[in-house]
């Protein structure tokens, strides 16, 4: 990881830190609880590169019309 990579990590841990503490009273309990909240950071990314590649039609609108498309076929 880049050394800029490796400030956003922090700043993001930080950030995600504060909301529990905020959120829960609590701090972030152990180190294995800091590892998973870094994991968090993997993952909206992941979700961020879909962003503008998915439409509304991409996917059923309500568990009925799934059913219907299902149905249909």
């Amino acid at each position: 990881m880049t050394n800029s990579g490796a400030d956003h990590m922090n700043q993001f841990l930080a950030e995600v830190e504060q909301t529990i503490a905020r959120w829960h009273g609590i701090s972030a309990p152990n180190e294995p609880a800091r590892r998973m909240a870094a994991d968090l950071i993997e993952t909206i990314r992941a979700f961020e590169k879909l962003r503008g590649t998915l439409v509304f039609e991409d996917e059923p609108a309500s568990f009925e019309a799934a059913l219907l498309e299902a149905r249909e076929e």
